[in-house]
């Protein structure tokens, strides 16, 4: 890894530096912790909020510009399609237009060598931003944050249940888990990366710091090491999980994912073409479902309108234009 990382970067540019995966995988810890190490942020940073009281750590021109791009392409943060992911999901003149207006905000950024970059719908258009990176003259390496969807599960839960937003039902944070932790792997093939699970990180902040900085080949000895102790407290985890993976789709999608990612976490061997697999057999089925689903649901609110009274009568009226002849008698 620490070969690889350092023949794909060119001498004295600067490296932009993804933290990519879903929400309430430790995005936020490690973000904060990479730029206590000598990373840059962005300005405009999203705060602390009630679910995240420590801070966000993400820029919000970059929340605004990927909720943006993704709108105009039917799509969403909460969608479960793979979507703009796929090559030759957006036409030339689309593709032109959001690449310009990252690559617009990329300019924004603090002259650095390491500038961090967080914001979980980045994982969903990972590849725009890759590209706009390297136009704006940065090489692009990544951090891929890793957490039992168990503990996923339990932090949308409690989020939801403290700020009265949607439910989030275990089964659609579990396929969110499944989505972003897929396309964060799959979009980071062939730039230097490394993966950190959340637990690792608040276990020995130092040793992650250690693994981050030798796979991709980039200065993280700027420590302020008493302001990451303070923000690493034993109350930043709120969850805790080591038992088996649930599997919600009658599938082994889930813990296939976790297993592989969790030992790339490790530095242990995995196997990539499990994820090609499941994610093959994820798209397939999202795209089945999602059409079976709409459908049904049109044919729902038709049957919203023929109440049981309503059906009677026409099924009468029906039995008398055949005059009750034949089966209609």
């Amino acid at each position: 890894m620490t070969a690889a990382a350092a023949q794909s970067r060119t001498a004295a540019r600067p490296v932009a530096l993804f933290v990519l995966g879903l929400g309430r995988s430790g995005t936020s810890a490690l973000t904060r912790v990479l730029s206590l190490c000598g990373g840059r942020l962005p300005a405009g940073l999203l705060g602390a909020t009630a679910s995240n009281p420590r801070g966000c750590w993400e820029p919000r021109t970059a929340v605004h510009l990927n909720q943006a791009i993704l709108h105009r392409h039917g799509s969403s943060a909460y969608d479960l399609t793979p979507g703009l992911h796929d090559n030759g999901a957006l036409d030339a003149q689309a593709k032109a237009t959001c690449l310009a207006k990252i690559r617009t905000f990329l300019t924004t950024l603090p002259a650095a060598p390491v500038v961090v970059i967080k914001e979980p719908k980045i994982t969903a258009v990972s590849g725009l931003w890759f590209e706009a990176a390297r136009a704006a003259g940065f090489d692009v390496a990544a951090v891929v944050a890793v957490r039992h969807p168990q503990e996923v599960i339990a932090s949308f839960a409690q989020r939801t249940s403290r700020q009265h937003y949607v439910h989030v039902s275990a089964e659609l944070a579990s396929a969110w888990w499944l989505k972003y932790t897929l396309l964060a792997e799959r979009g980071t093939r062939g730039v230097p990366r490394v993966f950190v699970a959340y637990a690792n990180l608040l276990e020995d902040w130092r040793r992650e710091v250690k693994r981050i900085s030798a796979a991709l080949a980039i200065d993280l000895d700027a420590r302020d090491e008493s302001a990451i102790e303070e923000f690493l407290s034993s109350s930043l985890r709120h969850h805790r999980y080591r038992g088996p993976v649930a599997e919600p789709f009658g599938t082994d999608w889930v813990s296939v994912v976790y297993h592989a990612v969790s030992a790339a976490a490790r530095d242990e061997p995995w196997e990539q073409s499990a994820l090609d697999r499941v994610f093959e057999a994820y798209r397939a089925s999202e795209h089945g479902f999602r059409a079976a689903f709409e459908d049904a649901r049109r044919y729902r609110m038709l049957d919203r309108f023929l109440r049981p009274s309503i059906v009677k009568l026409a099924l009468e009226a029906l039995a008398l234009a055949r005059r009750r002849r034949g089966t209609w008698a």
